[in-house]
């Protein structure tokens, strides 16, 4: 019996056989699909094999001839480790299928869904009950799907502090490609996707198979290639030893894992995510705008002089800010990153009238005024670990190393749960606050509750906290923080409604960074700030030009201390700032493009009916040429006029030329010429951007 789920451009093809489930195909869509026609797929015995067929069964059971690695593993003291699993029950639709399994000798029932939407993004979610006496010890339970013969390389991306979502392609060799988090978040290392493609896929076409777990804790993602040449992708939670323990009657849901096929290419896997997530009713673009945001870490430090803020929201005012977000330092004895964590009352050394003036300060200019947390540690010299020392994730009798000299606070702990609650519940209540950054600043080591490791149990009370926070105060948005880039994934964006894309505000370093962080996350989730001139973090000095570019595609905003911005920054500030409200329900809604163009990296965002676009041409290194040369202006409609401006308020103005190329600074093509034949570019320098504004006529 065969079940064919087809959807946006996509087809899952399952094989109901021998009590069981196989997965005959996940990719481009097929028509008409019998048992017949899927003869093609059954694969002949090899010599000196097993006398069964391998199959990409969905529970890839040992017990069944299956060599790889498994969907579930786990076991009753030592026994039970063997699976056998016959299906009982199954529903389907047209894009839709839940299969329920038993397997009697082991004493477990499994649940799986899979649902395919219209964007042909695939979401799997299992859940496993133990269903006899004792104990069963899990130790994971992954979503797999089959990949065809022609994915034959991997990419995925690596990372840390300051230089995050590193891209690195390689081609699937036989075994396991294993990518594993476990520092108890998904961290700047975290891939958030792993892609399947095949070698000659690039941004615009090929084919691309993704996997993401939508979860925030420890986490798993595997390539495979047996020798049979069996190939699959799977991802899920990593559990800790004892982490998960089912009696007699409990049960285990997986975080959803989400899929996704393209066969155009890498930006194909990008829009079919971002059409996905924006579909939800609670997306941030579904409510309002995203507004410009103003962070004054870099601009004030610790230093919370009432004066000195109060002339930079008098400036943010000026220059059309929207947003004004007060960092870390305002509360008990914080005057510096080793104390203070976890007394979430605002000092009155600091701010003895509380954050009422400035809130109002703020908010009487028209802006909204956010506030920094870091609810999820503690440092030792608090009042709150000399009354509650067993509230910090340990193993007993052993302080775990520290890390920003801050320990973790274990959220598990109903008490230590209701303390962050209602502190920062009470901060948030005694002045206009409408947005919390939320940051995370070390890792989990030794996430040890009560004897029992606890990520699965901490990710799911941050979630709650998240939950409940906005519940009490509706309209409060928050953007998670975790040293800047860390915890972006696919499961936060339920809870959270921005990231800190990166601490790192180098717009060089950025560029890569903000690239692919937004492979499967929509820029109107991520922050993109203007830094100052001379960066903190690589001291390297920037245009401002360079700097407003690199910041517009994203929630855009600032992360300088504008005082020291001269009167031409100001001028190109208040541009950029006027350029984004205009068009940022085009860059929040669009589908991009993307291209490597020799040093330099091209962006598009094009508007869903192809009535406009806005590109940007970013110059990394100096050309190989002495010419930048042609830039290809892909998905506009082919058979439509455009015309093409630079923005030059916004764009590099110093090149390396004799002559301008002759379409510049505007001109008028249809969309074939501007795919094909492309724009020759000016001579750009190193760090120089163009920013070109594209419409239909």
């Amino acid at each position: 019996m065969l079940i064919h789920l087809r959807n946006g451009g996509c087809s899952l093809i399952f094989n109901l056989v021998d009590e069981t489930i196989e997965i005959s195909h996940w990719g481009s869509e097929l028509g008409d699909v019998n048992e017949e026609s899927l003869k093609a797929t059954k694969r002949p015995i090899a010599h000196g094999d097993l006398d069964v067929n391998p199959r990409n069964l969905i529970l890839r059971e040992h017990s069944r001839g299956w060599r790889g690695h498994p969907a579930l593993r786990g076991h009753r003291s030592g026994k039970s480790v063997s699976n056998n699993f016959k299906l009982i029950k199954h529903d389907a639709t047209k894009d839709s299928l839940t299969a329920n399994f038993e397997d009697k000798l082991a004493g477990l029932a499994i649940s799986i869904t899979y649902h395919l939407d219209k964007f042909g993004i695939l979401t799997v979610q299992s859940k496993i009950t133990n269903i006899a006496d004792g104990d069963y010890a899990l130790e994971h339970l992954l979503n797999w799907l089959p990949l065809p013969p022609q994915a034959d390389e991997v990419l995925d991306f690596y990372g840390h502090w300051t230089k995050e979502r590193q891209p690195q392609r390689r081609a699937i060799g036989y075994g396991l490609t294993s990518r594993e988090g476990f520092e108890g978040r998904s961290g700047h290392d975290y891939t958030i996707t792993q892609i399947a493609l095949n070698s000659s896929t690039n941004f615009l076409s090929g084919e691309a198979w993704s996997m993401g777990v939508a979860w925030s804790g420890n986490n798993i993602h595997h390539v495979e290639k047996l020798i049979d040449e069996n190939r699959s992708i799977g991802a899920g939670e990593y559990l800790l030893p004892g982490e998960i323990i089912l009696a007699k009657g409990e049960s285990y849901t997986t975080p959803k894992v989400i899929a996704c096929y393209s066969p155009e290419g890498l930006d194909g896997i990008t829009n079919r995510h971002y059409a996905h997530i924006r579909a939800r009713k609670t997306h941030p673009t579904n409510i309002r705008p995203r507004p410009l945001t103003l962070n004054m870490w870099e601009a004030v430090y610790f230093d919370h002089d009432f004066n000195k803020l109060s002339k930079i929201v008098e400036k943010a005012a000026e220059i059309g800010v929207e947003r004004v977000v007060l960092d870390d330092g305002w509360f008990g004895a914080r005057r510096n990153d080793k104390q203070g964590l976890g007394e979430w009352v605002v000092s009155k050394d600091v701010w003895p009238n509380g954050l009422k003036p400035l809130a109002d300060l703020v908010t009487s200019k028209g802006m909204e005024f956010g506030l920094w947390f870091e609810g999820e540690m503690l440092q030792l010299d608090t009042d709150i670990y000399g009354a509650h020392p067993d509230w910090i994730l340990q193993e007993p009798g052993r302080m775990p190393v520290f890390g920003r000299t801050q320990q973790v606070l274990d959220l598990t702990k109903p008490d230590a749960f209701t303390h962050v609650l209602n502190q920062v519940d009470a901060v948030l209540k005694s002045c206009k606050i409408s947005y919390i950054k939320w940051d995370h600043n070390r890792s989990l080591t030794d996430p040890i509750s009560d004897g029992r490791p606890a990520v699965h149990n901490q990710t799911i009370a941050i979630y709650n906290l998240f939950d409940e926070l906005k519940k009490r105060n509706p309209g409060l948005e928050i953007e998670s923080c975790a040293s800047g880039g860390g915890r972006i994934d696919l499961g936060m964006i339920e809870h959270a409604d921005r990231f800190w894309t990166s601490d790192q505000n180098d717009p060089l370093e950025r560029q890569t960074i903000q690239r692919w962080t937004a492979m499967v996350i929509p820029p109107e989730l991520l922050g993109t700030h203007v830094g100052p001139t001379h960066g903190h973090q690589t001291h390297r000095t920037a245009d401002i030009s360079f700097r407003v570019l690199n910041a517009l595609f994203g929630h855009a905003g600032i992360e300088w201390n504008i005082l020291e911005a001269t009167d031409h920054e100001t001028e190109v500030l208040k541009s950029y700032i006027k350029f984004y409200k205009e068009h940022r329900n085009l860059i929040h809604s669009a589908n991009i493009v993307r291209a490597d163009v020799g040093n330099a990296y091209l962006y598009g965002s094009i508007a869903q009916d192809k009535s406009e676009a806005i590109f940007t041409y970013m110059q990394l290194e100096t050309a190989d040429g002495f010419l930048p040369g042609v830039a290809q202006l892909n998905g506009l409609d082919p058979n439509r006029n455009y015309k093409v401006q630079v923005v030059t308020n916004l764009s590099a103005t110093d090149f390396q030329q004799k002559s301008t190329p002759g379409w510049w600074p505007d001109f008028t093509a249809r969309g074939d010429l501007l795919a094909k034949v492309g724009l020759e570019l000016p001579g750009l320098r190193p760090e120089q951007g163009l920013l070109l504004y594209i419409a239909a006529q």
